[in-house]
């Protein structure tokens, strides 16, 4: 019997792992983090940040006292579509020992229950093109790859 997993807010004393898990390069995706220690402060004053916005929370999977996964939720409010919400999902990540048990799928689950708890009509995210794997895993979830992401750098 697999142990309980448990989705909480991400917690200060969670940070090293989380920036940890989100240095991790998937796919040929590199990434830009610095998990070095102490932590850079830049990493707590976001953290800060998102909780104390109601429609922001950074959540963590944690099995027997221990974060494996991690991901972030943002509430969008529009105008536009009758004044409707979406949920945007960002940096889905899961120890790579415990891919394959069922973790993702929780997180993703449980995110797309919060959306509609909290009164959104779509769920949304970004994957870039290099993760095929994951592209994968969203379709399984039943996500449909309908637009062409584009962004711009700003240095």
């Amino acid at each position: 019997m697999t142990p309980a997993l448990v989705l909480r807010r991400a917690e200060e004393a969670d940070l090293p792992t989380v920036v940890r898990l989100f240095a991790i390069p998937d796919e040929g995706n590199l990434k830009d983090e610095d998990p070095s220690s102490p932590l850079p402060a830049c990493y707590a004053d976001a953290l800060r940040a998102i909780a104390a916005d109601p429609r922001n929370m950074l959540m963590v999977a944690q099995r027997e006292g221990a974060v494996i996964g991690a991901f972030h939720l943002t509430i969008l409010q529009y105008v536009a579509y009758r004044g409707g919400r979406i949920a945007q999902i960002e940096n889905v990540i899961v120890e790579p020992e415990a891919r394959g048990l069922g973790v993702g799928a929780a997180m993703m689950a449980w995110a797309i229950d919060e959306a509609r708890r909290r009164g959104c009509f779509r769920v949304q995210l970004t994957s870039n093109k290099a993760r095929v794997r994951a592209h994968r895993f969203y379709e399984r979830l039943g996500f449909k790859s309908t637009h062409e992401g584009m962004k711009l750098a700003l240095t």
